[in-house]
Order: structure tokens, then C-alpha cells, then sequence
């Protein structure tokens, strides 16, 4: 499957908690939310708003 990140809801250097929404990602007109699935800190983003992805990208790293 293919998306664009429509909105990045969270910056690195933000506290997570596992079921949180990371990004929205849209796509055939559905709004996808990202969740973290596990607490910890974003130590890095890896996706911008506009990106296109593929399934199996890396969004964020979580630590």
C-alpha cells in the first residue's frame, strides 16, 4: 500500500505512550492514523508532511 503523510502529529524529543497517534497518513481518501506501539521517547522521525510511503517504511524510532 502506498500513502502520503497528511499530518505528523508528534515531534522528536516527545513522550509517547503505546496506542498514541504519531502520524495520519491518507490514502484512496481514508485518513490512517500511525500508533505507537510501545512508551518511550520519538528519538527520530523519519517521514515529513507530503512524503509518500510504502508499507514497511520506517515512520519514527521510538526509545
Amino acid at each position: 500500500m502506498v500513502a502520503n503523510v497528511w499530518k505528523v502529529v508528534v515531534s522528536e524529543g516527545d513522550t509517547v505512550s503505546d496506542g498514541d497517534t504519531l502520524v495520519i497518513l491518507e490514502s484512496m481518501k481514508m485518513e490512517i492514523p500511525v500508533l505507537a506501539e510501545d512508551d518511550g521517547v520519538v528519538a527520530r522521525l523519519k517521514v515529513a508532511e507530503g512524503d509518500v510511503i510504502q508499507e514497511g517504511d520506517v515512520i519514527a524510532v521510538i526509545e
